[in-house]
């Protein structure tokens, strides 16, 4: 991990005090600004004062931030859905271990006060410094449209007051299952100090200068979104002949596409013009997955219709698995409306009253002559 430092003396130190010694998260987002997005770190050159000196370097401290995630409420959602997710964040960072790289039991009261000084900075170390988080979403099934959100300071043993919050949308063609989700977090965090002075006297260390050699931490969550199982529904055939001022039978086939099995399903459609029907129902009964079911309407077609393909609005109600009353987004009915007469129904009607005529031609021919016959025998 490249680090960035950030030194300063007395003045300064009395600033960083007044913002409880932390790096500001203007300063933290400037160097992530700066990062690619797999966030490789970047070296931030600050001027080195003269006092800092690694011979001086009394504790090497292990350990460190450990910011961990947890989803506050549902995970699980349906297809199309648009939600917030909302993350809590705590700081569960402890101090490992420390190191002395200098014995103090030989050293002068001075030494020794500067040793005690710098060990209450090095215990800092677990302060994870204005915190960035970043949601990624690994496929488009379901898209993250929420950017970087700050989440504020953590010492350890804090969790964030407000929950960081994310905007995600679930495909309309989402797949049922679990979708994992990469929550990547960085801070800032306390790398070092070093504490300098010239005198040890009963008011402190006087003329005390502190050295801060701040780092930049990554860590990496994986936050999961679950797409409940349910049902679908497409129209697979549609069937009928509607011509302009008459009525006839639409039959539509629906399919079952989702992965969730259906009982006494109904289905209901929206009749607009050019199309009007007392009878805007048909029962659909019970679709398992991969399974069809047909729906018949009655139809009246105006006879000012044109002939061309119209859609109508079909939706489906039904009883799912845990026993609850669904409706499906709205299934589109593709129909196409014939001129008057074309179907045949009418010619139909044609011939048969040519036929009943010539008939009725034949019996009046056939009398006459046996009339006539009649006569001559006379």
């Amino acid at each position: 991990m490249d680090q960035i430092i950030l030194m300063t003396d007395l003045r300064d130190l009395m600033k960083v005090i007044n913002i409880k010694r932390i790096v500001t998260a203007s300063l933290l987002m400037m160097v992530l600004m700066s990062l690619p997005v797999q966030a490789e770190m970047t070296t931030v050159n600050l001027e080195l004062p003269e006092y800092f000196n690694f011979d001086d370097n009394y504790y090497t401290v292990f350990g460190g931030p450990d910011v961990s995630a947890t989803l506050i409420g549902d995970n699980e959602f349906s297809r199309g859905d648009e939600v917030t997710l909302n993350i809590n964040l705590m700081n569960k960072g402890v101090i490992t271990g420390f190191e002395s790289d200098d014995e103090a039991d030989d050293s002068s009261d001075l030494e020794q006060k500067i040793q005690q000084t710098e060990m209450g900075y090095e215990s800092q170390r677990t302060t994870a410094i204005g915190i960035v988080a970043i949601l990624v979403s690994e496929g488009p099934d379901v898209r993250v449209k929420s950017g970087p959100q700050e989440a504020g300071t953590l010492v350890s043993g804090e969790q964030t007051e407000d929950p960081v919050m994310f905007n995600i949308e679930v495909s309309k063609n989402a797949p049922a299952g679990e979708y994992p989700l990469s929550l990547q977090l960085y801070y800032g965090y306390q790398e070092n100090v070093q504490i300098d002075g010239d005198n040890e006297t009963d008011l402190g260390i006087t003329n005390m200068e502190v050295g801060l050699w701040y780092a930049v931490g990554q860590q990496m969550q994986n936050i999961s979104v679950i797409v409940e199982d349910e049902a679908d529904f497409e129209v697979v055939n549609v069937t009928g002949e509607l011509e302009a001022g008459s009525e006839g039978l639409l039959r539509v086939v629906y399919k079952n596409t989702g992965e969730e099995a259906v009982k006494d399903a109904t289905v209901r459609i929206s009749a607009a013009d050019p199309f009007s029907t007392t009878d805007d129902q048909s029962f659909l009964g019970s679709i398992a997955p991969g399974e069809t079911a047909e729906a018949v309407f009655k139809l009246k077609v105006d006879e000012t219709a044109v002939s061309k393909n119209y859609a109508i609005n079909s939706e489906i109600k039904y009883e799912d698995t845990d026993g609850h009353s669904q409706i499906s987004d709205t299934v589109k009915i593709q129909t196409e409306t014939l001129p008057a007469g074309s179907s045949g129904s009418g010619m139909g009607k044609y011939i048969g009253i040519v036929v009943v005529l010539l008939i009725l031609g034949a019996v009046f021919v056939g009398v006459k002559k046996y009339m006539g016959k009649k006569e001559g025998d006379k």
